[in-house]
């Protein structure tokens, strides 16, 4: 099993001949739009070790939560990394596909994995006292799922629940965090790279509730994320119009290429999505010969045959710019015929 992710733009462009500005990157799920950034880092002052207590403040704020609700991580993968190696239980349930991260922490944590298919087998069920991890919004398709009837069959198996919101902030549904209090082995993974458009920037977090995040800091060390990275999510949570700037954009050029993908006879099936991105079935064609037609445009999207429940009929394509959303169109109407 590969667990390649989108994303790996220089090396398409190098076997393709043409520079990295060239390439139309429809294979990385970072947001094409951007927050405005107040700062001048060339004035940060890194002689003394990092605080994260006003990094904590403004995204505590951010999602509506207390301090201590919250432990911060150089990113997403960390912090999985880090709870699956801390939680003491031998077996989860994974609702697939989804980030294959998580397959890979749970293989190398040695846990026994059940495998639910969230498309067909949604209410399969679980073993008590077992890790259940649920990304929503669903990746590689976007879909946003109310978790409300599953978190009570959870609840009655007395199970570990570890819920994904890395691109809930392209939604503008509730987050699971309300339910934190509710429920003492309740994890919400957090990462403020998708929506901030920070590839680079590696924040992540894990909200539960105060006694839990305490646990979580006796096995961590102090200092896992930089200035830079601190004074980049401070300045992109102070600016108040991206979310509603990034929300319409985002939302609008989804749309477009929704409405684009579905008039191509090789697409069977456009998923449902409300992130960035859209899964994409494919007919008469598989996704690595997709992919080869496109080359020509320079454009990359995501084979998603390495998902679980997956297979070579399936590519996701991430949601950016008119430019891209137009180049798209061009290859799909002149090599796609």
């Amino acid at each position: 099993m590969s667990f390649k992710h989108g994303g790996n733009i220089k090396e398409f462009a190098k076997n393709i001949g043409c520079r990295v500005d060239e390439v139309i990157d429809l294979s990385s799920n970072i947001n094409f739009v951007k927050p405005q950034i107040d700062i001048d880092f060339n004035s940060l002052d890194i002689s003394a070790y990092p605080n994260y207590d006003t990094l904590k403040e403004s995204i505590a704020k951010n999602y509506k939560i207390k301090t201590n609700q919250l432990e911060l991580f150089n990113g997403a993968s960390t912090a999985i990394y880090s709870l699956f190696g801390q939680l003491d239980l031998k077996e989860c349930s994974l609702y697939a596909p989804l980030y294959l991260e998580y397959k890979k922490s749970a293989i190398l944590h040695g846990y026994k994995i059940n495998y639910i298919n969230r498309f067909t087998d949604i209410y399969h069920e679980i073993k008590e006292n077992s890790l259940v991890v649920f990304v929503n919004p669903s990746t590689p398709d976007g879909e946003f799922y109310n978790l409300y009837p599953l978190l009570k069959k959870w609840i009655d198996k007395n199970a570990t629940i570890l819920i994904d919101e890395s691109f809930l902030d392209f939604t503008p549904f509730e987050s699971a965090t309300n339910y934190i209090n509710g429920y003492n082995k309740l994890y919400i993974i957090k990462s403020m790279t998708k929506f901030y458009s920070s590839a680079g920037i590696r924040v992540g977090a894990i909200i539960s509730n105060s006694q839990n995040i305490k646990n979580i800091q006796k096995r961590e060390p102090l200092w896992k994320i930089s200035q830079f990275d601190s004074a980049y999510i401070q300045s992109s949570l102070r600016d108040k119009q991206f979310n509603q700037h990034s929300t319409v954009i985002n939302n609008k050029n989804r749309d477009r290429v929704i409405e684009l993908l579905e008039k191509s006879r090789y697409i069977e099936k456009v998923y449902p999505s409300f992130a960035n991105f859209v899964l994409v079935r494919l007919k008469d064609i598989e996704a690595q010969k997709f992919q080869q037609k496109l080359i020509p445009y320079k454009i990359m999207i995501r084979d998603c045959s390495n998902f679980d429940f997956l297979d070579s009929s399936f590519v996701r394509i991430a949601i950016k710019d008119d430019l891209a959303i137009d180049r798209l169109r061009e290859a799909l109407c002149e090599s796609f015929i």
